[in-house]
């Protein structure tokens, strides 16, 4: 008897254990796209909107597109969101684009970031290819 509540109670913890490690991956979430956002209007990124992509995608929760007036203004808002996401401990992201600052994506994993020179950002559409209102809100 005593072996079976042993199994019990462990089994329990395991539940637990993963119902707080689910909540902690949705505040990290929050707290990640909170950060991608601040730095995005601290380096003064102009049309940001974050677009919530749970149970439509499985690569990420939240897709967060802004443009940069120029290749140049591009590859500094990247340069510096990559630093704060390294500061604050999410130093794996992935960065591709950085060559030419046309696009710049940075996957930080349950967000990623496009970062556009307007006219490409025209030309690719991605608001309109996930979002669900017109206009861009999601």
């Amino acid at each position: 008897m005593i072996k079976g509540d042993r199994t019990l109670s462990t089994e329990l913890q395991s539940r637990q254990a993963d119902d707080v490690a689910t909540t902690d991956v949705l505040m990290s979430t929050e707290a990640l796209e909170e950060l991608v956002l601040a730095t995005l209007d601290d380096d003064k990124a102009e049309n940001v909107i974050s677009i919530d992509l749970e149970g439509k995608s499985s690569v990420t929760d939240i897709m967060v597109i802004a443009s940069g007036r120029s290749n140049r203004h591009v590859g500094a808002i990247a340069d510096h969101l990559l630093k704060k996401l390294k500061d604050a401990g999410h130093g794996r992201a992935k960065v591709e684009g950085l060559k030419t600052c046309d696009w710049v994506l940075i996957d930080a994993g349950d967000v990623i970031v496009h970062i556009f020179r307007p006219e490409v950002r025209e030309f690719y559409d991605l608001e309109k290819m996930w979002s669900v209102a017109p206009g861009g809100a999601a």
